[in-house]
């Protein structure tokens, strides 16, 4: 494994998701310090010697999840050979193509290796090289935090019980004063019991869902690639979809924990199950997009749209309650701009703004993503003669000669057209 690319890693840190997480974790481990048995035994001292392994291995683990990186694919990345790139997706970001499992994530910029998901909690993506390392995160957060959570619980048992028999043993005493006397310390035992027992839930299921993507060797992304396929492929009755990656699960934990297998694969060269092509997935993936195309219909802009998350005094109250729940971007737009539009909601629409080539040599300079979401009172639908044409099977036979692949091949020795990121 490679560290990442980036020359200032440690500045990854400096983000709300590693602060926030920083700030938790100090919370909890420090209360819980404060709140642990006074008796000192050994078995309190092993007590508490376990408590701080299992902490120190969380953020040993955190620490090289961030440092290490997803892994990820150099600009300007093509193949060996050039006649394999008619079988794959070209990057416009990173001006390159695409190695089979690996996506473009726009947050980070760059085309990830066997991308599954941008955590914003290490500020990093999940990917190739840091997978393991973010798994090993999981676990080993998840019993620090149970085992804070016990302690605080009993911690705070224990006091509650003792003051009350010291309360009526006394009968000048009062459990009311106690409590009110050690007021900060039992809110700090209380907040972070919960914050304790909510991370330990988070972690379960975070850990449940990474161990069930590895069982089957398909990251997220790829599950829902597959769910398409199966649509698709019904819908056009074709042969259905296998998923060329999945090996067993023996073999699927490897290729994530062994680091041999996986340094061997360099995040590009995958195994693969009998019987299925390297560029199945990718296949599948130009076929899946071609199909949207066709579904695509174009909108043009006649009221500006600005922008905003919530446009509440541009767009209305009613606008800014139905605004998607996502965390895709939002695009500007002017009056008379054209957008290729593939998701319609009631209140708002996703597409992609069309930038104009033509304009005398002039570049489009407007600041902000052109690819998110828009209220959809900003615009009307113009299209004309739809494409009603379905698209075939990309991949079964591996055709050269397919619409997509014609839009890549250029002059020979240099490359042509290239595929829409």
């Amino acid at each position: 494994m490679t560290m990442t690319e980036d020359p200032n890693e440690l500045s990854l840190f400096l983000h709300w998701g590693p602060i926030t997480a920083l700030i938790v974790t100090l919370t909890v481990t420090l209360t819980t310090w404060k709140w642990w048995p006074p008796e000192v035994t050994f078995s309190t001292s092993a007590h508490f010697a376990l408590f701080v392994l299992l902490n120190l291995l969380a953020v040993y683990n955190y620490v090289l999840a961030v440092l290490t990186g997803p892994g990820l694919l150099p600009r300007r990345w093509q193949p060996v050979h050039y006649r394999e790139t008619k079988f794959l997706q070209y990057c416009q970001k990173c001006e390159g193509y695409k190695a089979p499992r690996t996506h473009h994530c726009r947050r980070c910029d760059r085309c990830v290796k066997k991308m599954d998901h941008h955590c914003p909690w290490i500020n990093r993506c999940v990917g190739w090289a840091n997978q393991a390392y973010f798994v090993y995160f999981l676990f080993f957060y998840a019993l620090s935090n149970l085992h804070a959570a016990v302690v605080l619980a009993c911690g705070g048992v224990r006091f509650f019980y003792s003051s009350y028999r010291q309360a009526r043993l006394f009968h000048n005493g009062s459990l009311t004063r106690l409590v009110h006397y050690h007021f900060f310390s039992l809110f700090m035992c209380i907040m972070s019991f919960g914050l304790a027992l909510g991370i330990v839930l988070c972690m379960i299921k975070l850990l449940f869902i990474q161990l069930s993507s590895i069982l089957k060797n398909m990251t997220d992304i790829e599950h829902w690639i597959v769910q398409k396929a199966k649509s698709r492929r019904y819908m056009h009755k074709l042969k259905p979809f296998v998923f060329p990656y999945d090996l067993g699960w023996y073999a699927n934990l490897g290729q994530v924990f062994n680091i041999e297998s996986q340094l061997r694969s360099r995040g590009i060269d995958w195994p693969l199950r009998k019987g299925c092509d390297q560029y199945a997935l990718t296949c599948e993936q130009l076929a899946q997009k071609a199909d949207k195309r066709n579904r695509t219909r174009t909108y043009k802009c006649i009221t500006p749209a600005t922008g905003h998350w919530l446009p509440i005094w541009s767009q209305g109250l009613m606008v800014t309650l139905g605004a998607p729940c996502t965390d895709d971007p939002r695009i500007r737009l002017q009056s008379d701009d054209l957008v290729r539009v593939t998701r319609i909601r009631d209140y708002w629409l996703f597409g992609e703004r069309v930038i104009d080539k033509d304009q005398g040599g002039k570049v489009d300079e407007r600041k902000g993503p052109i690819r998110g979401w828009f209220p959809s009172r900003c615009a009307v639908d113009i299209t004309h003669n739809q494409a009603s044409n379905g698209s075939g099977d990309h991949c079964a036979a591996n055709q050269p000669n397919t619409t997509e692949t014609k839009r890549r091949v250029g002059k020979k020795g240099k490359f042509g057209k290239r595929n829409q990121d």
